[in-house]
């Protein structure tokens, strides 16, 4: 059995990793690929590496270090974890894994337009993260589309900094809260209510969007940089039965990354924690591993 079973390989899974590690734990990282959402850098033809923080020198030194450690990780998919007397199973198509904790890093998935172009230009001038990247946007036009609080955000941080941001509201008509009100009003937003993406376009980056609009026409918006800010899905599917989830399906956890199960920890993008950033993921990584390391002292 080992002391702790960590689910999922990005920024925070690789963090809580390389703390138990270091606090001499029987600890297995289990993940179909190592990096997480680290393996996708928006690239942007006026922008050089230097001028973005990521945290990925942070990701890729331990990423490098598991990788090196055979024994302390296996890449292939969990499917589903369940409690036993003693802890918990963590269950692959191959085999049982069992833990006495388990630390859930799994993730949020993107939720996808799926219309032509769009796969083709992921990370070349199109990404799923204004918050990330909206400081690279000074002077610049952008395009966001969605129809909820993350699109809303998203463009008012834009219109912070940018020259012009389209807003491609999918929904017939946009709310009078105070942000809603706040973009209507702003000069530099112009809010395309009712319209659909129906292609994107470019050559070695995403230029321009095709649109069907409220009336059936199509119109083309050329723009610096486009971001798809629908939704992020959280990958808790695999312990949903287990522990408390929030109403868009995120773990629940205190400050201390606990979940209402004891012995199960959460952290990253699959939780309740703020912001979905690389340096955020990390500390809460690391806030997990240490919690699970506390919870685990009586059996050492």
């Amino acid at each position: 059995m080992y002391d702790l079973i960590i689910l999922g390989g990005g920024p925070a899974g690789l963090t809580a990793a390389m703390y138990a590690i270091r606090k001499r734990l029987d600890v297995l990282l289990v993940s179909k690929n190592l990096g997480g959402k680290t393996n996708y850098r928006l690239a942007l033809p006026w922008i050089e590496d230097y001028q973005v923080i990521r945290g990925l020198e942070v990701v890729s030194k331990f990423r490098n270090e598991l990788e090196y450690l055979d024994f302390a990780h296996k890449l292939e998919p969990v499917e589903e974890v369940c409690r036993q007397s003693d802890g918990f199973v963590v269950r692959t198509k191959v085999q049982e894994l069992p833990a006495r904790a388990v630390i859930v890093a799994t993730g949020a998935k993107q939720d996808f337009l799926n219309v032509p172009g769009e796969r083709d230009f992921i990370m070349r001038g199109l990404c799923y993260s204004a918050l990330s990247y909206a400081p690279l946007f000074i002077d610049r036009s952008a395009v966001v589309v969605g129809d909820g609080s993350l699109a809303l955000r998203s463009t008012a941080e834009l219109a912070l900094i940018a020259k012009q941001v389209y807003l491609i509201w999918m929904k017939d008509h946009i709310g009078t809260s105070p942000l809603e009100t706040k973009l209507v009003k702003a000069g530099n937003v112009e809010v395309m209510e009712g319209y659909r993406v129906k292609e994107i376009r470019g050559d070695q980056y995403a230029r321009s969007m095709l649109l069907d609009g409220p009336d059936g026409g199509a119109t083309a918006i050329e723009a610096d940089g486009f971001f798809i800010e629908k939704a992020l899905l959280p990958n808790s599917a695999l312990v949903g039965e287990l522990v408390e989830l929030d109403e868009s399906g995120r773990i629940k956890i205190d400050c201390s990354n606990h979940t209402n199960i004891p012995g199960i920890f959460a952290a990253g993008d699959v939780t309740t924690s703020h912001a979905e950033q690389v340096l955020i993921s990390v500390g809460e990584g690391a806030k997990a591993a240490l919690s699970a390391y506390d919870y685990l002292l009586p059996f050492l």
